[in-house]
């Protein structure tokens, strides 16, 4: 018999020989924390495989003809390494790890609001993960679709289609599940005083990211659905032989799928939103502003799907209708850029690694912008569609957006989550070797695209040798520099010296607790009296504080 000692709004489970040990600790847990740190090691091994498959893309492009492996295998992983970074690393990475662990504490919450629903999206993200890990030794060998599953070709695969859907409609209704906890967490639980403009901006940035998660997703979980039930029962929606459409398919996937790049980069321009102000040592420039811009991506992204649809022979009406969307969606992404050098500017800047991983995301992420509006505009995309450009396009908005700001999340916080301090200077090694190699690899994929190398082929004309052989340089590079970081990190969760409650200066109420935090972040919950940001009063209310101290020793 098992039963639950309830503390707020967190959960231990007993039994008959006591606190449950082990890994049943973790596991059984509803505490958001441990939630937090589960979904940072599930998703870090994820990251880990999807980046050991792409080395292997990139040694089977380092020369003509066969070299490693042949086209089927080819396909086959290109396929897994788009979904393992897609659906279990990118989209839930910052949301699932710092959203969990610190969303509660900034607001001044014990927990978030349904602890135990928290903990049932984790194993359905497991659950979903290990679906998608099955998926590779059933009949037909790893499913060869692209991770976009498009159709007819994925309604005549040879490979098991249906289980690699069945695991990305589970790991849906996790991310569906995080999104309502959020909105929820937010809407009822932050501290008293904490107006809607009173929240730290990383607040802003998953609420938005929530409100796509509830209202977009449920639309490709329907898509996939579909799909399997064409598979397994033959009904013509989207097969044209049977009367169905296939430009249907595109239109219902890519309705969720654009908005699916906000749930990656929202959160992380939440994060630098928080480290800018931390190292700049001011406040952020255009609170406001950024909060506003938040939810205006949000909103627009859902108007900007067809623009993956130009070439797909829609009207020309819907094309520029969905040209202009593109354009305007750039207005309030570059609003945040704007009001982030702004706040750096005549800042007492301290240039510690989380900080030179924003500034390295700022750099590699205007790139990715304003290579989205050449795709985004009408004529260049028809020349563009399909090489290598869109390539670069897409792993510099989300990989140098969402994975760069991953990681600067993780040494921003790693302190606070661990109570250990990593070695700076190492740190920073890594961050250059991993900006070096990441711009030889994917600004080469540029020129390979204007050049018209197209984007999935297993081998290539020799005019592209080179480029393919410096590209692949860069992805050692990179490479180097994650181990570099991974083994600094985990030499200092070791036997890292120990952190301070505030090693940065941070403003936001998750320095003010403990580090590593207690079960329940506060003794009391706090009374907020001032922005976020707010250093001036921050400092007033430190002097009041020595002041009132020193009274009562004067009258003692």
């Amino acid at each position: 018999m098992a039963d639950h000692v309830i503390h707020g709004n967190y959960v231990d489970f007993y039994d008959e020989k006591g606190p449950r040990k082990g890994i049943l600790a973790w596991i059984l847990s509803t505490d958001h924390k441990r939630i937090g740190l589960m979904y940072l090691i599930a998703l870090t091994t994820f990251f880990c495989i999807g980046a050991t498959i792409g080395v292997l893309m990139r040694l089977e492009m380092l020369g003509q003809g066969r070299t490693i492996m042949g086209p089927q295998t080819y396909n086959s992983l290109f396929t897994l390494h788009g979904l393992i970074m897609i659906f279990l690393f990118v989209i839930p990475g910052i949301p699932a790890v710092f959203g969990n662990f610190f969303l509660p504490i900034m607001l001044g919450a014990k927990d978030v609001a349904f602890p135990r629903l928290n903990l049932l999206s984790w194993w359905l993200y497991i659950t979903g993960g290990i679906f998608a890990v099955l998926s590779l030794f059933l009949a037909g060998g790893p499913i060869d679709t692209g991770w976009t599953f498009y159709v007819p070709y994925s309604l005549r695969t040879g490979t098991d289609v249906s289980w690699m859907i069945l695991a990305a409609f589970i790991l849906g209704f996790s991310s569906i599940l995080t999104g309502l906890n959020f909105i929820t967490t937010i809407h009822r639980m932050r501290a008293p005083g904490m107006g809607w403009f009173k929240m730290p901006l990383f607040a802003w940035s998953i609420y938005a990211t929530a409100w796509i998660q509830l209202i977009a997703t449920p639309i490709v979980g329907i898509t996939l659905a579909l799909v399997a039930i064409e598979r397994i029962f033959g009904v013509g929606l989207f097969d044209p032989t049977l009367g169905g459409d296939p430009i249907l398919y595109q239109h219902m996937f890519w309705i969720y799928s654009h908005p699916a790049v906000y749930i990656m980069i929202l959160p992380a321009m939440g994060v630098v939103s928080e480290i800018i102000p931390t190292f700049a040592h001011r406040t952020i420039f255009g609170y406001k502003a950024i909060a506003i811009s938040s939810l205006a991506i949000a909103f627009v992204g859902y108007f900007v799907w067809g623009h993956h649809m130009f070439v797909s022979g829609m009207s020309d009406t819907s094309r520029w209708i969905f040209s202009l969307f593109t354009f305007l969606v750039a207005i309030p992404s570059a609003v945040k850029v704007f009001n982030w050098t702004a706040t750096l500017y005549k800042g007492s800047i301290d240039l510690k690694a989380p900080l030179l991983f924003v500034l390295a995301f700022i750099f590699v992420f205007s790139i990715g912008g304003l290579s989205g509006l050449v795709v985004g505009a009408l004529a260049t995309d028809v020349h563009l569609t399909d090489t290598y450009f869109v390539v670069a396009h897409f792993h510099f908005v989300v990989f140098g957006g969402t994975g760069f700001i991953f990681f600067a999340a993780l040494h921003y916080w790693f302190p606070k989550m661990f109570g250990k301090l990593y070695n700076d200077n190492v740190a920073k090694v890594a961050i250059s070797m991993i900006t070096l190699g990441f711009l030889m690899l994917y600004f080469t994929f540029f020129i390979l695209g204007y050049q018209g190398m197209p984007r999935r082929y297993y081998d290539y004309l020799p005019q592209y040798h080179w480029e393919h052989v410096f590209a692949t340089v860069g992805s050692w590079v990179m490479i180097s520099g994650f181990i570099v970081m991974f083994v600094n990190l985990f030499i200092a969760f070791r036997k890292g010296p120990r952190a301070g409650m505030n090693p940065w200066g941070g403003m936001t109420l998750e320095w003010t607790v403990p580090s590593p935090p207690p079960m329940e972040n506060f003794e009391e919950i706090p009374v907020i009296t001032h922005g976020p940001y707010d250093y001036h009063a921050q400092q007033e209310a430190e002097q009041k504080q020595e002041e009132f101290n020193q009274s009562a020793e004067d009258e003692k």
